[in-house]
């Protein structure tokens, strides 16, 4: 655990995300700036896609920048999904978009080069995080100059991750307590596991708007003008 000042937790320098929210997936929409989302998974396929500029094989993948593609694969065998091809009877990729980088084609053909490698769909090369499964909104208030803002999180995401996503708003963010009900809140938990239920279903249930009630975390200025 590294120090900071007055407040001990993870080094921000070298601080990775582990979850990724569907929305920010989508804001990475761009050829220059391409993910995707498959399988539970965030993979940034920019450097492919500057690999393959003007290969029309790379058509089918712009055209899913920022989406979750899921539904091109097997969740069995983590491949690409297959069929039989009506044309040669053999066993071949499913690309209805039309085929796409390192999918072999149709028929032999002698511009096919198969020396890529690992196929970029294979293997964790591209892998940048986990695609949150569940996400909810939490407002944070700093108590010092009355700021608020509200932040969409993904519900695994400890109180750390959730700060590194406050920095933005906040460069002194570690330099407060945070805390929630009176509670000085573990930075290593969930909101769940520090006691912030995630009461949506119950809002629906009731058919309330549970935007009304976004639970509010509290920042107490500590003594430290630590800037990560």
């Amino acid at each position: 655990m590294q120090r900071r000042g007055l407040v001990a937790g993870p080094d921000f320098e070298y601080f990775q995300r582990r979850f990724f929210t569907p929305a920010e997936v989508a804001e990475h929409n761009q050829p220059e700036d391409l993910w995707v989302s498959y399988l539970g998974y965030v993979y940034d396929l920019t450097p492919l896609a500057q690999e393959y500029k003007g290969n029309l094989l790379l058509k089918p993948i712009v055209e899913v920048a920022g989406q979750d593609i899921s539904h091109w694969f097997d969740p069995k065998t983590r491949d690409i999904r297959k069929h039989i091809d009506p044309l040669t009877g053999c066993l071949r990729y499913r690309t209805p978009r039309g085929r796409f980088v390192h999918v072999p084609p149709q028929l032999p053909r002698s511009d096919w080069a198969n020396d890529f490698g690992t196929a970029w769909w294979q293997g964790s090369t591209y892998e940048v995080g986990r695609l949150s499964a569940k996400t909810r909104n939490i407002r944070i208030i700093n108590t010092l100059t009355s700021q608020e803002h509200t932040l969409e999180v993904g519900a695994l995401e400890s109180m750390w991750e959730i700060l590194h996503r406050y920095l933005p708003f906040n460069a002194h963010a570690a330099s407060y307590t945070w805390k929630y009900e009176g509670k000085n809140l573990n930075m290593n938990y969930t909101l769940e596991e520090n006691g912030i239920r995630d009461e949506e279903e119950e809002f629906d249930y009731l058919n309330m708007d549970g935007s009304f009630h976004t639970p509010g975390i509290l920042l107490y200025f500590n003594d430290d003008l630590t800037e990560l």
